[in-house]
C-alpha cells in the first residue's frame, strides 16, 4: 500500500472528484486503482478566495512496484507505514501484584486501558468524582459561585481536558504511532470517526463525557478497577523503591509499580512527593489572559468569502510574537465558537481556561494570550525550592480573585483600554462568556509588568495577521496560569523516576505532555514500561 500526500482539490469539489484526481496525479488507468482511503484531510487557506482541501490518501494499486519506480522522485508518494498497535507484553498467569495508576485524565485512562488490555488488572485511583457527578460540581462554580476543591475543572474523571475544546492534535514525535492507538480507542468509545482523518480533530465536552464513561466500562470489563474519591496522601517508599500508596481514608495498597498521572494542578501531591524525596525540578510555563472576539470576525479574517463553509467550520488561529523585552507572547489553546470557563481548583483564586462543544457554535472565539515565564522569575530560589512556580501561580491567581471582586468573578478589560493603559468600566459589543461573570477593571495588577508590556506589544502585531484582532471591544479575561505544569518529575529511559524505582511520572503533570493527545500517548508509553518491568520481575 502507498500513501499519496499533498493531493489538492478545490474546497467545493464533489465526492466523486477524488478518484479521478488520484488517477491523474499518478498517471495510471482507472482500473489500476483498486482501492483508496482518506488518511488525512486538511485545508490550505493562504489564498482566501480559493481555499483548497489537502488530502493524504492510502492507495491499493494493481502495479504498485511499477508506479513506485516510475515516481521514485515524487517525495509525496511513499509506502504506507504500519500503524497497527502491538502489545509489548502479556501479564503472566502468576501475577502477584497489580499496578496502580493515580489519575483518570487522558494519560491515566490510556495507561490504565493498555495495562488492562495486556491483562495486568490495574487499580486506578481518582481523587475526584465520576464524570457526570463532577460535571454537576463544576457547574456549581460556574452558576452558583460554589467551588468544590476536590471536584472541578481540574480534578475528576476525564481530567482537565474534559472541559476544553477536546483538541486531538499534537506536534510531538510519535515514531510508534501511539497517537493512532489513542484516536482509535476514542472512536471505539464513541468519538466521531472523522477524528481519524481530519487534520485538526476535536470532540468537545459533551461528547467527551460519554466517551470517558465508555472507556471506564472497557477497563473494568477487562478486570481493572477504578476508585473515585480516593486521594493518595502518601506514596510509600523504602530504599528508593515504591512499596505502595496510602489513601486519605487510611487504606494502604501494596504495589511496586505506580503510574503518576496526576495532571498539572495536583499541587498538594507535588508537595507530598517533594517531601518524600522524589526528584522534582522547576520548569518554565506561560501566563496571561483569555481573549474573546466575535467568531464571525475570526472566520472572515481567516477564510474571507468562504467564511461559514461547513467543511471549514469555525476558524482558529495560532499566533506568536517575539517581544523587545526578550519574552515570547503567543496564542494558546484556541477555542473556536466556545466559551471562557472558571478553572480554579483552590479557594480564593481565579483561573481561566477555554472550552468548546463539538459544534463550535457559540458566538465568541477565545484563546489564551500568554507570555513565557522562567524559573528565574519565581519567588525565592527555584533550585532549593522546585515548587516555586506553584507559589508564582498562586500569587497571580489570588490577585485575580481580588481584582474580580473576591466572589469568583474574573477581572476583565476591553482591549482598547488595555492598550491605552486605562481601566475598563463597561463592556462594548463583545459580551464575555465567562461564568460566574466578570468585573471590568485594570488587568495590570493581575500579572507581572513584563507580561503586560509583552502583550501590549504583541496584540497590535497580531492585528496585522488577523484583521480586527486589536478591536477595541474585544475582551481580555484574567488570569490564565495553568498552561502547563510548573514542575517536571524527572524520569529515565525506562520511564521511572530517576531516584525512585517503581514510580512512573507521566503526562502533563509530570512535565511530559501538553494536551489530550500527547498525554494519552505518554500514558501508553509508560504503561508499556510498567508491563515490561512487571513481566521481567515475574
Amino acid at each position: 500500500m502507498l500513501r499519496l500526500n499533498e493531493l489538492k482539490l478545490p474546497l467545493d469539489h464533489t465526492p466523486d472528484a477524488l478518484r479521478p484526481a488520484i488517477v491523474q496525479r499518478l498517471g495510471i488507468a482507472d482500473a489500476d486503482l483498486l482501492d483508496y482511503t482518506i488518511f488525512r484531510r486538511g485545508y490550505d487557506a493562504r489564498k482566501k478566495s480559493a481555499i483548497l482541501l489537502v488530502y493524504s490518501i492510502d492507495l491499493t494499486l494493481r502495479n504498485e512496484a511499477a508506479v513506485r519506480a516510475r515516481l521514485a522522485d515524487d517525495r509525496h508518494l511513499a509506502p504506507t507505514p504500519d500503524m497497527a498497535y502491538r502489545f509489548v507484553a502479556q501479564a503472566p498467569a502468576n501475577l502477584q501484584s497489580r499496578p496502580v495508576v493515580i489519575g483518570t485524565g487522558p494519560c491515566g485512562l490510556l495507561a490504565g486501558l493498555v495495562l488492562a488490555q495486556m491483562g495486568f488488572r490495574p487499580i486506578i485511583l481518582e481523587r475526584g468524582k465520576a464524570v457526570r457527578e463532577r460535571t454537576k460540581d463544576t457547574w456549581g462554580l460556574w452558576r452558583k459561585n460554589t467551588l468544590n476543591p476536590e471536584s472541578n475543572v481540574q480534578f475528576g474523571e476525564g481530567g482537565a481536558g474534559t472541559f476544553s475544546d477536546g483538541k486531538l492534535y499534537s506536534q510531538i514525535k510519535d515514531p510508534h504511532f501511539h497517537g493512532r492507538k489513542v484516536l482509535e480507542e476514542f472512536v471505539k468509545a464513541g468519538a466521531p470517526e472523522e477524528i481519524l482523518y481530519v487534520s485538526k480533530p476535536h470532540i468537545g465536552t459533551f461528547r467527551l463525557v460519554k466517551m470517558v464513561e465508555n472507556m471506564r466500562a472497557t477497563i473494568t470489563g477487562l478486570g481493572g478497577e477504578i476508585r473515585f474519591g480516593s486521594k493518595v496522601e502518601r506514596v510509600l517508599i523504602e530504599d528508593h523503591q515504591v512499596r505502595g500508596v496510602e489513601l486519605a481514608g487510611g487504606e494502604t495498597i501494596a504495589t511496586e509499580h505506580v503510574v503518576l498521572a496526576i495532571g498539572h494542578s495536583a499541587r498538594d501531591t507535588f508537595q507530598m512527593l517533594h517531601e518524600a524525596g522524589v526528584y522534582i525540578e522547576a520548569k518554565p510555563f506561560s501566563i496571561g489572559f483569555r481573549v474573546e472576539h466575535p467568531q464571525t470576525l475570526i472566520d472572515r479574517a481567516r477564510f474571507g468569502p468562504n467564511a461559514g463553509n461547513e467543511i471549514l467550520g469555525a476558524a482558529d488561529y495560532k499566533l506568536v510574537h517575539h517581544c523587545k523585552n526578550g519574552r515570547a507572547a503567543y496564542s494558546f489553546c484556541m477555542c473556536p465558537g466556545g466559551q471562557v470557563v472558571a478553572a480554579t481548583s483552590e479557594p480564593g483564586r481565579v483561573v481561566t481556561n477555554g472550552m468548546s462543544q463539538y459544534s463550535r457554535a457559540e458566538r465568541n472565539a477565545n484563546a489564551a494570550l500568554v507570555v513565557d515565564v522562567k524559573p528565574e522569575d519565581f519567588p525565592g530560589d527555584y533550585r532549593s525550592n522546585p515548587l516555586a512556580g506553584i507559589d508564582f501561580q498562586r500569587q497571580w491567581e489570588s490577585a485575580a480573585f481580588v481584582a474580580g471582586g473576591s466572589d469568583y468573578r474574573a477581572p476583565a478589560q476591553r482591549i482598547g483600554d488595555f492598550l491605552a493603559g486605562r481601566p475598563s468600566t463597561d463592556l462594548g459589543s463583545v459580551d464575555p462568556s465567562y461564568q460566574p461573570g466578570v468585573h471590568m477593571t485594570d488587568l495590570s495588577t493581575c500579572v507581572p509588568p513584563y507580561v503586560i508590556e509583552a502583550l501590549r506589544e504583541a496584540i497590535p502585531a497580531f492585528d496585522k495577521q488577523i484583521k480586527g484582532f486589536a478591536m477595541a471591544d474585544a475582551v481580555l479575561t484574567g488570569v490564565e496560569t495553568r498552561t502547563s505544569s510548573p514542575i517536571r518529575i524527572k524520569r529515565g529511559a525506562d520511564c521511572q523516576s530517576i531516584n525512585t524505582r517503581g514510580l512512573y511520572p507521566a503526562g502533563e503533570g509530570a512535565g511530559y505532555a501538553g494536551g489530550i493527545l500527547s498525554a494519552g500517548v505518554d500514558g501508553i508509553k509508560v504503561a508499556e514500561a510498567v508491563a515490561l518491568a512487571m513481566v521481567g520481575q515475574a
